[in-house]
């Protein structure tokens, strides 16, 4: 972050953490850390896909060889992955959608060969796995998804010429959120939201809406912000990457900005 040791710029600032788990908790811990009190309260969460032969089927042709490339585009998917115990033979190569999922991979055991340099999204996977294509050749690509995924990175590669796979990993579900949130978030108590996700905002809007002017709404990208308006959901700050000390600092810049 871009602030100096010590400062504590959200002093008295309450902000909600839509989503639980060794990330939720670790952004809250950095919010304390700026002097922010942060509210834990999961929106989302995973489920097993409703399809699971289709997906036992594509992991078991994996192992065998069948794919030149495998996609992974959350972390939730390596989840998915360890939990099947899956096995990637050094055959199939693995995208990783950003620096966050890669990292879940190699955690899990799995190699990394390509993660998007800049854009950390679906569009910047299709625009990086252009350097490994050949002329004329079709690769055998296996792309994992959520239910609710749009299929930016499988239409794109398919219209490259590429023979994929897609298949639902798992699905994403609503979390009814504690009622005594949401009388803070209407009474205006509560400083800013943080949006990770299309999805998370769909919640957000569907639960906590309207958001009061006062509440600052802060996605974790361009992407994930434009996922907000179309739900209908006000955005008010957008973090320059898809990361949480990004999402943090643009809390920072807007409570350091000229009122």
């Amino acid at each position: 972050m871009t602030i100096s040791p010590g400062t504590k710029p959200l002093t008295g600032w309450r902000v909600l953490v839509p989503r639980g788990g060794p990330w939720g908790h670790g952004v809250a811990s950095d919010l304390r850390a700026v002097g922010a009190t942060p509210i834990v309260a999961p929106l989302i969460n995973f489920a097993p896909t409703e399809d699971a032969a289709a997906l036992e089927s594509a992991l078991e042709r994996l192992a065998g060889g069948a794919f030149d490339w495998l996609t992974v585009t959350s972390a939730t998917t390596v989840d998915v992955l360890s939990a099947h115990r899956a096995i990637v033979p050094v055959t199939t190569r693995i995208a990783a959608v950003g620096e966050t999922t890669a990292a879940a991979l190699s955690l899990a055991g799995y190699k990394v060969d390509l993660v998007p340099l800049e854009d950390n999204s679906a569009k910047g996977l299709l625009s990086e796995m252009k350097q490994f294509e050949e002329a004329g050749a079709s690769l055998r690509i296996l792309t994992l998804r959520s239910e609710i995924a749009k299929p930016v990175l499988t239409n794109g590669l398919v219209k490259r010429g590429h023979s994929v796979e897609s298949v639902v990993a798992y699905r994403t579900i609503g979390v009814p959120v504690d009622p005594n949130i949401r009388e803070e978030v209407a009474a205006g108590f509560i400083r800013a939201i943080l949006v990770t996700s299309g999805s998370v905002a769909e919640q957000v809007q569907l639960q906590l809406g309207p958001i009061p002017e006062s509440t600052i709404v802060a996605c974790i990208g361009p992407v994930t912000a434009q996922d907000a308006r179309s739900y209908g959901l006000r955005v008010d700050a957008i973090a320059h990457d898809r990361s949480s000390e990004s999402l943090i600092q643009s809390l920072i810049d807007a409570a350091l900005a000229p009122r």
